[in-house]
Formats: structure tokens, sequence, C-alpha cells
């Protein structure tokens, strides 16, 4: 495996499984843009890469232009070949890729709460179910009443991960709208609307932590 997230991002030019996962995360968005009301939407995004399951998107989508957008990402490298993406779609000053930390809250003030909430890559690399119940139960702060919240989880040894992950979304006020599984039959990607009340405030302030690295967290089990 690569030694930093950079280097990883390169697996999507050759990894069945990544090809396979971007491109049904991006007919989630698509489908989120597609009956979105009129006038702006607003989209946030958490350990975002270079941005390009959105990005990959809102290159051809006819709501492009409606798109307020805050993808956080802490790896340089990613953040700058993100911006020049961005640009290079006429959308500076629409989406903003920023260098943070996507475990904090205060990444997020300002863009929150959002039409769509982009959590893909983050749920396999967390340290125990505690703080995925934690990330989630934080999730009403980010999200309007009607969003929709876009994540992704790997099966790895028989452990059916992503199950659990449906199960907890629905005690805390999310309806599934989308599951689907990769061809290669261990990721998962779900869409799950908010129906409850948004929070003014966060319960945590950090409300996961993060503790994927490349070489660590297992091709099969996550991916940013």
């Amino acid at each position: 495996m690569p030694k930093d997230w950079f280097e990883w991002h390169k697996l999507y030019q050759s990894e069945n499984l990544l090809q396979q996962r971007l491109q049904i995360v991006q007919k989630y968005i698509s489908a989120s843009l597609d009956i979105a009301p009129a006038g702006k939407i607003q989209i946030v995004s958490a350990c975002a890469g270079d941005g390009r399951d959105l990005l990959g998107v809102l290159a051809t989508h006819p709501r492009a232009q409606d798109v307020r957008a805050r993808l956080v990402e802490l790896d340089p490298q990613l953040v700058a070949r993100g911006t020049k993406a961005i640009a290079q779609l006429g959308l500076t000053g629409k989406v903003e890729l920023i260098q943070g930390d996507a475990t904090l809250i205060d990444s997020y003030k300002g863009a929150v709460p959002a039409d769509i909430v982009i959590f893909c890559g983050v749920f396999g690399n967390l340290p125990n179910e505690e703080v995925l119940q934690g990330l989630i139960r934080n999730l009403p702060y980010f999200a309007k009443t009607g969003a929709f919240v876009l994540w992704t989880r790997g099966d790895r040894d028989g452990a059916n991960c992503s199950e659990r992950v449906r199960q907890i979304f629905k005690e805390n006020h999310f309806s599934e709208v989308d599951f689907q599984f990769t061809e290669t039959g261990n990721m998962a990607v779900g869409r799950h609307r908010f129906d409850g009340q948004t929070l003014s405030a966060p319960i945590d302030e950090q409300f996961f932590v993060f503790t994927g690295t490349p070489d660590k967290a297992g091709l099969f089990v996550s991916a940013p």
C-alpha cells in the first residue's frame, strides 16, 4: 500500500473496487441534485480527498452553478489538485476545498446545515462502533430536514459492517433511500434521507476520530 493518501489515490486508476464505488457514489450525488429544490444547493464533504466524487458530477450536471460546497481534506497535495479542478470547472467561489481537520466541527461552520452531506471513506476508518454512533448522532447538525447523507463501508472477513451502519442510521431519524454493493461484493454505498429536526449546535465539537492510514486500513475495509 502507498505511504500517504496522495499516493493512495492513484489506486483509482487500477482498482476495480474503487472505480465501482466511485461510480455508485456519483450516481447518488447526481440523483440528489436532480430532485433538489430550485435555488442554492448546499453540500459538505468530509475527508474529501481531491473532491473527485462531487466534481466528477458537477462537470456535467445542469445544477452545477447552483451548488455551494465545502469540501474538507487534510492532505495539502490533494487539496491543491482538487482546487485546480474546481477552477477548471469554473466553480471557484461556489465550491471550496479547504485544508482542514474533518473531525472538527469548526471545519464546517458557515457551510451547514446542508442539502447533501458526503461521508464517503470515513466509516471504515473509525476506531470502534461507539465512535460511529457518535458521528451519526451529530449528523443532524450537518443536515437540513430532508437532506441526503451519502456514505460507504466495506465488509471484510464475513463481518457485515454495512448492515450495522444501516441500523444506526435508522435509530437516528434517517430513512434509507438507496443501498448498493459494488460488483466486487465487499463495499457498500448508501444514501439516507434525514427526517428529523436539524440541531442548532453539535453534540460534540470533535465528533469522530479518524484512525486509518493507507498502510493500515485494508483496501477492502475502507477507502477515502
